[in-house]
């Protein structure tokens, strides 16, 4: 790494009037000075020469203090410094925004030609960082920091050719710069879709000789900083050797709340009863756990990690295979077909409440997912050698209603069991209609009761695409939705499905025990303040 600094030297008032130092005007250093100079250049040790001894940082408490790394920063450091890609999980206040600042001012001040991107989640976050480079450049003695010929909120440029730039992330950030160091701050807590287009659109800028740090406590453990940290942490090639770095080329770095000297036992009993159990893992043990309120539990969703199917038949996917002791719900939620929302099925066997397939598509139109639901009932009643034990629907709102009238031209005689529909409420004066009619109140009740059976352990999930859609199935308002960029139409099949056994549950003894056991459980919390009907 070829490095460079300057001897000249000025004082000029800069950004809220703070001294920066001008480029292109000379100044004599002492030996002292010229000596700390080429420590603090140093290819291989410079950064931590120049942490210890000149990076000043400004404490809440204690006001301006020399930097005095812990040992896991020290690392931290050291890892920046050592590996190209760097993903990095670290509990909160732990001071990994302060190790960064110090490095990247490093970097920028004695590697030259250089582009240094911090992108972070938030406005808020960006400007956070930048001060705190600001803070720490300001502080710097005199014959160190290198002379700057741009210095304002967003951005600063040094004489040696090098500049920070700080930004939201966005899909299109960074998009035609030639980057050569990017940091990511609080990566995992940026929206996933726009996560997965800015990954996609600045990974080639960094192609060419380009380095990355990716800095997070962690969110969801299926977002995109999820997914490079997994790869990070597989460090074994084809032959089984170890290797520094995972297969995706990114050394990961962890460190855990026990290694702050200020916090043990005490703090941490304090803080559990502070924040919360869930908290505290996500945050401090750095645990992948769902940030978002989501429907379950985001404990028992970590625990939650689905099953391969047993067998593909088209796109529908079987994880067991139906047998003549069990009665089966069949699910359809439609959609339009037109590559926007899924159509999406699901099926349950009663009264274990095991899923047993389901099917999902965006562009198969309405004809085609009655043809696939007619499939599946077939299946099953040529496996069970039974029709009395098959019960379907649909929903019929909206697109539902195209749906009845392709059921209809069908011929519903065709379609093997019987077309289950929510009874006729009593004082309620409309046109009948099959199928089930979800409203706000409808759809509380079953998201209710799936919580209730899935935490209980009272209904068995197979599916990995539906375990995904329950990671991001999240509070919104009075009621419950895919958060921005995800689906919940195998959710939403799923919600059918517990209301078909809602009705179903009157007509079949079996059912009726395991199903009121279940909505029984003694422990049960609603997941908000809702009213819950009780009538179909």
């Amino acid at each position: 790494m070829a490095l460079f600094f300057s001897v000249n030297i000025d004082m000029s008032k800069s950004l809220d009037g703070v001294l920066i130092k001008k480029a292109n005007k000379r100044e004599t250093f002492t030996n002292e000075q010229v000596e700390a100079l080429l420590k603090c250049s140093d290819p291989k040790f410079g950064y931590d020469y120049f942490a210890r001894n000149f990076a000043y940082i400004q404490h809440p408490v204690k006001g301006k203090l020399l930097f005095d790394p812990y040992e896991y920063q020290t690392r931290l450091l050291q890892s920046y410094h050592d590996y190209r890609f760097n993903i990095n999980m670290l509990p909160r206040q732990t001071g990994k925004t302060t190790c960064a600042a110090i490095y990247l001012l490093w970097f920028a001040m004695f590697v030259p030609d250089q582009t240094i991107l911090i992108a972070a989640h938030k406005y808020t976050g960006a400007q956070e960082i930048m001060q705190r480079i600001r803070y720490g450049y300001e502080m710097c003695a005199d014959h160190i920091r290198a002379g700057v010929t741009n210095y304002n909120k967003g951005s600063i440029e040094f004489e040696n050719g090098s500049r920070i730039v700080s930004a939201t992330t966005t899909g299109n950030t960074g998009r035609g710069m030639s980057i050569s160091l990017l940091y990511c701050d609080e990566f995992a807590f940026v929206m996933p879709n726009v996560a997965t287009d800015f990954w996609t659109s600045i990974s080639p800028t960094l192609a060419t000789g380009g380095r990355a740090i990716l800095t997070s406590t962690p969110n969801s453990d299926e977002d995109t900083f999820a997914t490079i940290w997994k790869l990070a942490e597989d460090k074994f090639d084809a032959n089984g050797n170890e290797q520094e770095v995972g297969v995706n080329g990114f050394h990961s770095f962890r460190s855990y709340w026990e290694e702050h000297p200020d916090r043990d036992e005490k703090w941490k009993e304090e803080e559990l009863g502070r924040i919360g159990e869930e908290r505290f893992r996500r945050e401090y043990n750095c645990e992948f756990l769902v940030y978002d309120e989501t429907l379950i539990s985001s404990l028992m969703l970590t625990e939650m990690s689905g099953d391969s199917p047993l067998v593909n038949m088209g796109q529908t996917r079987w994880y067991k295979k139906p047998t003549a002791q069990y009665t089966y719900a069949v699910a359809l939620d439609p959609s339009m077909g037109t590559g926007g929302d899924n159509a999406a099925i699901q099926v349950f066997e009663l009264p274990s409440y095991e899923q047993v397939a389901e099917w999902q598509h965006n562009t198969t139109a309405i004809p085609g997912q009655i043809r696939v639901l007619s499939d599946i009932c077939n299946y099953i009643t040529k496996e069970t050698g039974n029709e009395n034990g098959l019960y379907w629907s649909v929903e019929n709102n909206g697109i539902g209603e195209a749906a009845l009238i392709v059921i209809n031209d069908f011929g519903e005689e065709n379609i093997p069991g019987l077309f289950v529909s929510e009874p006729m409420r009593k004082g309620h004066v409309r046109k009948f209609r099959k199928g089930f009619n979800t409203t706000h109140g409808t759809k509380i009740t079953a998201c209710s009761r799936l919580k209730t059976m899935i935490e209980n352990d009272k209904m068995i999930v197979h599916s990995k695409p539906f375990i995904t859609e329950l990671k991001n199935f999240v509070a919104t308002g009075s009621s419950y939705q895919a958060k921005s960029g995800q689906t919940d139409d195998l959710i939403s099949a799923a919600l059918l499905a517990i209301r078909m056994m809602a009705v179903l549950k009157d007509w079949d003894p079996r059912i009726y025990n395991t199903f009121t056991q279940a909505e029984e459980i003694a422990d049960y919390e609603a997941p908000m303040p809702i009213f819950i009907s009780t009538n179909y």
